[in-house]
């Protein structure tokens, strides 16, 4: 049994949906959330640059004396995880490897696609887990950077012509190539499941990152007897910006109503 809470960072909002899922899977555990709004969106980043902003993140976490953290953004997880993971004396889960083995474990075709971040492509992170999972995979990747500003906008439920527009030419390489699974590959993206279905199909299957990586972090606390016991547990919210505009999206990104009490922090201060 481990009281301490469990970390999150994002560079925005889109990691309220590993939040979702981690309170789900663990109701009795404490979490502290970091949205970095005010640097948002990393996905266009050189590496160097997100390397400063995800240690700053995360020493802003470890001042709350946590027993594991969940690097719940995909351009931090595909190019900096090992670097942060060999800093650190406390487990931290990304969202890489456990979205890549629940998407080899679902391909039929061994035709699988990526939709993420121009850094997260970039950085090859997902090929390469795809290539150890299983090298007979066929990996289909390619960049969406409107998804997170436009989500961050509200802009993401169908019926919305200007993201079903974005989603429909931006996926149609996906379609062409015969993918029968798809990697959300930013955990703004399950905000999108339903516009990207519907262009999809529903004969492709969608990959949550956010979701397995919250699956990951509870297999990983369960197996060390870390988890804790509590009759509820509790989520504090903290971003480097405005207080009232992460409070306005926040019940969109973690799929509840009621007011939001959330923090501001000068993360250039860690």
């Amino acid at each position: 049994m481990n009281q301490r809470p469990i970390g999150v960072f994002d560079s925005g909002l889109g990691g309220l949906t590993a939040v979702r899922r981690l309170r789900e899977l663990m109701p009795s555990e404490n979490i502290i959330y970091f949205g970095d709004t005010a640097r948002v969106p990393y996905g266009n980043r050189a590496r160097e640059t997100l390397l400063k902003y995800a240690r700053q993140d995360l020493r802003f976490l470890r001042s709350f004396d946590l027993k594991a953290v969940v690097v719940a953004c995909g351009t931090v997880s595909t190019n900096c995880l090992e670097a942060l993971q060999a800093e650190s004396d406390i487990p931290i889960v990304g969202v890489v490897e456990p979205a890549v083995r629940r998407a080899a474990a679902l391909s039929r075709n061994r035709r699988v696609g990526l939709a993420a971040t121009r850094a997260s492509v970039s950085s090859g992170a997902y090929e390469r887990a795809f290539h150890r999972q299983d090298p007979a995979l066929a990996v289909h990747s390619l960049p969406c950077p409107l998804f997170v500003p436009l989500v961050e906008e509200g802009r993401c439920r169908p019926g919305d012509v200007v993201i079903e527009t974005v989603a429909a030419e931006y996926l149609a390489p996906l379609r062409e190539a015969g993918v029968d699974t798809l990697v959300l590959g930013c955990t703004h993206y399950p905000l999108l499941t339903d516009v990207i279905g519907a262009v999809m199909g529903p004969g492709v299957s969608l990959v949550d990152v956010g979701a397995e990586a919250a699956r990951a972090c509870r297999d990983l606390l369960a197996a060390a007897d870390g988890l804790a016991e509590r009759a509820s547990g509790s989520a504090c919210f903290y971003t480097s910006d405005r207080v009232v505009d992460f409070r306005r999206l926040a019940a969109l990104f973690l799929g509840e109503e009621g007011p939001v009490e959330v923090r501001q922090t000068d993360i250039t201060q860690y």
